[in-house]
């Protein structure tokens, strides 16, 4: 946990670093030390009817809260870029209470050094996990729910290093490709998920906490652009290969992709959604999906070049 808790301060630290945006002598604008540009948003839906609604329906309340921010620099032939990715989502619904619906947490730190226009060498960081708790809802014999835990917060996280080289294009896409990318697997008493996981709750096994992948590979794939002036397009696919397993149904897939529109200055419509494959975690795709009307800030401290 204080090695979680640790890179995520590191990742905050590095993200606030700027440059000066004119020289002292002159008061034309220069290019920022550190490119930096991010959005904020929340959203909230309600539904309220009366007692005697012959409709039918019950009151619900949701929420969701998402941030992205990134800042990146390049001296020379050296880069260095940071992202912190979040997202959380809950409903509270009569008659069923508090239902988690979305949670991610994203950082990455990458080092790299160009070896033409297009590709680099790199080393990267990167910190993926929760904020909240999740339980998974079914019914027992008697028909009664019952809420078993499955997460918790930094539980699992995954903690991996990557090494290889990246291509990449101004602004939209970039393909990292990591032939040596270990990984490291925390899950706080494992055993609290046995019943509801199997015997070994995210390749964890009970009474322990952590599980390292040495050998392993990773493939990211990021694709963020404006495919119009008020629409914006992220795209996050991740694969990763444990070279003591490699198998195609032991590959780990996951994919975070969000369509924003904006309908005014801070209004926007939000579609978010999360398709993961995890052997170690269930055999089947998991996904989850959220649409949302909620307020919305965007900032940059730079102007794109015009192409």
């Amino acid at each position: 946990m204080r090695i979680c808790y640790a890179t995520f301060l590191l990742f905050l630290l590095s993200l606030t670093a700027s440059g000066q945006l004119v020289t002292p002598d002159s008061t034309k604008p220069v290019a920022p030390a550190w490119r930096k540009w991010g959005k904020a948003g929340l959203g909230i839906n309600e539904s309220l009817i009366s007692d005697n609604w012959r409709g039918g329906g019950v009151n619900s309340i949701g929420f969701n809260a998402l941030f992205n921010v990134k800042a990146n620099r390049r001296v020379g032939p050296h880069s260095f870029d940071n992202q912190a990715d979040f997202l959380f989502a809950f409903s509270q619904t009569q008659g069923l209470g508090y239902r988690k619906t979305q949670d991610r947490l994203y950082l990455d730190t990458k080092y790299g050094r160009a070896l033409s226009k297009k590709w680099d060498m790199f080393l990267s960081l990167n910190l993926l996990t929760q904020f909240a708790r999740g339980y998974d809802y079914d019914k027992d014999s008697a028909g009664v729910e019952q809420a078993r835990l499955v997460s918790d917060v930094f539980a699992p996280a995954f903690i991996t290093a990557a090494y290889g080289f990246e291509y990449h294009t101004p602004y939209s896409f970039k393909l990292r490709l990591a032939p040596f990318a270990p990984r490291l697997t925390v899950v706080n008493r494992a055993d609290r998920f046995v019943q509801a996981l199997g015997d070994t709750p995210y390749g964890v096994n009970p009474g322990h906490s952590t599980r390292f992948e040495m050998l392993a590979a990773q493939v990211l794939a990021e694709v963020d652009k404006n495919i119009s002036p008020s629409v914006n397009v992220k795209a996050r696919y991740v694969l990763f290969a444990n070279y003591e397993n490699l198998t195609f149904r032991e590959l780990d897939h996951r994919l975070d992709v969000s369509l924003t529109a904006k309908v005014g200055k801070y209004v926007n419509v939000a579609l978010n959604g999360i398709a993961l494959y995890d052997y170690d975690q269930d055999q089947e795709v998991q996904y989850s999906q959220g649409l949302t009307i909620g307020i919305a800030y965007a900032f940059q401290n730079f102007q794109e070049e015009k192409k």
